[in-house]
């Protein structure tokens, strides 16, 4: 994980959709993608920029290729989340869910929720 590093915003959208889908020639990705929809060649273009880092394959049909994630969801969420902690929040959990906390981002029945889940992990 170490070599992953992190997407651009563009990227990223186009990550969330090929997970979602589960792999997806690229005019599957573009039909998910919200108006103003981005031309074929752009987003051909990202997908391509994707595998030449390391977060896709493809299977070719053809003159066609099916996108599929070589990096799964959970291992960049992992990544980006440590990022964040280590570079916004001192390394520390505490202070990242602190912050939601006092910016009122978080309601008292997920704070709840919270706790619960600390609770059952101490078990």
């Amino acid at each position: 994980m170490d070599q992953l590093k992190e997407l651009t915003r563009a990227e990223e959208e186009i990550m969330h959709e090929i997970w979602a889908l589960g792999g997806a020639f690229v005019k599957d990705i573009i039909a998910q993608l919200p108006e103003p929809k981005p031309a074929y060649n752009t987003v051909s273009t990202i997908v391509r920029i994707l595998e030449t880092k390391g977060f896709l394959m493809h299977k070719s049909y053809g003159k066609s290729h099916k996108y599929m994630a070589v990096v799964q969801k959970d291992t960049y969420k992992k990544l980006v989340t440590e990022k964040l902690v280590d570079n916004y929040f001192q390394r520390s959990p505490k202070d990242l869910v602190s912050y939601f906390i006092e910016k009122e981002q978080l309601d008292l029945a997920e704070i709840d929720a919270l706790l619960k889940l600390i609770r059952s992990q101490k078990s």
